[in-house]
Parts: C-alpha cells; sequence; structure tokens
C-alpha cells in the first residue's frame, strides 16, 4: 500500500504567501471602501475632466503673432 506524501516545505511556504497577499488586498479594499465613503462628491455636478473648458474654437497652442497660416511666404 502506498502512503500519502506529505506536504512539502516549499508548497507550505507558498500557500502562506498566496494567503498573506488575500488578506493584504482585503485590506485595501476596506480601505478604499473607507475613503470612498468620507471623500466629499462634487456638488455641482460637473465632470472634473472637462470643467473651464468653453465651447466654440480654441486659442492656438503657439501664439505667434500671425493668425494666417502663411508662415512660410507662399501666397
Amino acid at each position: 500500500m502506498a502512503t500519502k506524501a506529505r506536504t512539502t516545505i516549499g508548497k507550505r511556504r507558498r500557500e502562506e504567501a498566496r494567503k498573506e497577499r488575500q488578506r493584504q488586498k482585503a485590506a485595501r479594499r476596506e480601505q478604499r471602501e473607507a475613503e470612498r465613503q468620507v471623500r466629499p462628491r462634487g456638488a455641482t455636478g460637473e465632470d472634473p475632466d472637462i470643467a473651464g473648458i468653453v465651447p466654440g474654437p480654441q486659442p492656438l497652442p503657439w501664439d505667434g503673432g500671425e493668425e494666417s497660416g502663411e508662415e512660410s511666404g507662399e501666397k
């Protein structure tokens, strides 16, 4: 009859490391949830990514003083 092999030390260490990572992830999730509860919501309802953008033509990123695109002298 064959006997059941014992769990190796390496496997036990890997399992413990995996369990520790899972505990850390759970703690981070709880921390993010707590921060989310405390963080104030935007009262204006305005998207912060587009706040302050004015609709319509935007100014040129370079301000060379010339309004037309004839910088090379072509007519």
